[in-house]
């Protein structure tokens, strides 16, 4: 993609009105636009982030028997009625000239969308997931992508005969879970947190990430990866793994949660299954929560230095960021066109900065505030080379062009 055709560009000057390091940065990168309170636009550097974002996911949630689908945003009144949440939920937007709600969560759609398809104890287990925009009414939108109002979200739910059988595919979720963190660089931050179960069941847990930008208090067990939730720490004796000496008291932000939801949500919409007797039972649910444009504001609050963003080669909107400090010199500008296109061939994802108005300070301040994992700058003084340089790194050496192409295959 050449820079100088982007539709977006960064921006020199700090929004006033932002408080968090992820509204900031994202802001000025041009990654994203602020709306309004809460809302924001992704922009084609940002939608290139939560793309990839949510292909890991997908990847996981697939691995494990996820099929994926997409639920209306817009859902009836009957539904939440249904469920007793109507008048409950308060987070829950309603259009006020009619029987509908914007979409917070799906129970109340996949509940009775499952009732058509499941009747015996031969259709089950299943589970199915979707990546999809969430609408909150969020009386304290902050901490910029931390906490929205529209938000990507992915939600899983599975179906099953049994608790045992829940169990069983509640513990292999978790596992994707990690994997996940693991995989966006995160997992060593990233606590498995019990908390309240709700009407549920008596845990529930969460997926808690370190950060000062968190607006949730935890109690982490360094050693094993694993929190208890500042709501229910009165109970932490309730929990073997846990020793209330040896936790540690830390602010972090919640990435994911998973529910064992039981019959809640399949007894309104009798939800039901014919056993090998022929006896109707209820269909036991879970759901799992991954919130996608969250995980992108929380790899920001991890992932930066003064400089600007620092992204994970896994989610970098683009691997490579070449720079051409071309000025009035035409070789160089076409030895920095032949680099472009011979990365291109070798399949790099580049963002080439090709502006003619842009001078080398402006563009080498642009390309840490995006923040790509390498930089690759063409120039009079770099001769028939390239200087290779990573974002986190602070030393810069020349190198061919087919020597950057085997570094970049590397790393």
């Amino acid at each position: 993609m050449r820079q100088s055709q982007l539709f977006c560009q960064t921006r020199k000057e700090t929004p006033k009105e932002e408080q968090s390091i992820n509204a900031k940065l994202l802001i000025r990168a041009g990654l994203v636009d602020k709306v309004m309170a809460g809302v924001y636009t992704l922009l084609p550097l940002g939608l290139r982030v939560v793309r990839k974002i949510e292909a890991v996911v997908r990847e996981e949630m697939n691995a494990i028997g996820g099929q994926e689908l997409l639920m209306p945003a817009l859902q009836p009144r009957t539904n939440w009625e249904q469920t007793g949440r109507w008048d409950t939920l308060d987070v829950l937007y309603k259009l006020p000239d009619d029987d509908v709600a914007f979409g917070p969560t799906h129970e109340e759609i996949v509940a009775p969308l499952a009732k058509q398809f499941i009747h015996s104890y031969k259709d089950l287990p299943k589970a199915v997931y979707q990546i999809q925009t969430k609408f909150r009414n969020e009386p304290r939108a902050k901490s910029g992508l931390l906490r929205g109002r529209e938000f990507v979200m992915k939600d899983l739910y599975s179906f099953h005969r049994t608790e045992a059988d829940l169990d069983a595919y509640y513990e292999k979720v978790a596992d994707a879970y990690r994997r996940v963190f693991d995989r966006l660089g995160i997992g060593e931050q990233t606590y498995f947190t019990y908390a309240a179960g709700g009407t549920f069941s008596k845990y529930s847990h969460e997926f808690q990430t370190l950060t000062a930008a968190g607006e949730d208090t935890v109690y982490i067990h360094p050693q094993q990866l694993l929190a208890i939730n500042q709501e229910i720490k009165a109970e932490v004796s309730q929990i073997p793994e846990l020793a209330e000496e040896e936790l540690i008291e830390k602010t972090a932000c919640e990435v994911g949660n998973i529910f064992k939801l039981k019959t809640k949500f399949s007894d309104p919409f009798k939800v039901t299954y014919a056993d090998e007797q022929g006896k109707e039972q209820p269909v036991i649910m879970g759901c799992y929560g991954i919130g996608i444009t969250r995980l992108m504001g929380v790899l920001v609050e991890l992932f930066h230095d003064d400089k600007g963003i620092c992204w994970p080669k896994v989610v970098a909107p683009y691997a490579v960021h070449l720079l051409s400090l071309a000025g009035e010199n035409s070789s160089v500008a076409k030895q920095a066109d032949a680099v472009y296109q011979a990365l291109q061939q070798a399949g790099v994802e580049v963002l080439y900065d090709d502006r003619a108005d842009a001078s080398a300070g402006e563009k080498f301040a642009s390309s840490d505030l995006i923040g790509l994992p390498v930089r690759l700058v063409v120039s009079a003084k770099t001769g028939e080379q390239v200087e290779y340089k990573e974002r986190t790194k602070t030393e810069a050496v020349l190198l061919s062009v087919a020597e950057v192409i085997s570094r970049l295959a590397a790393v």
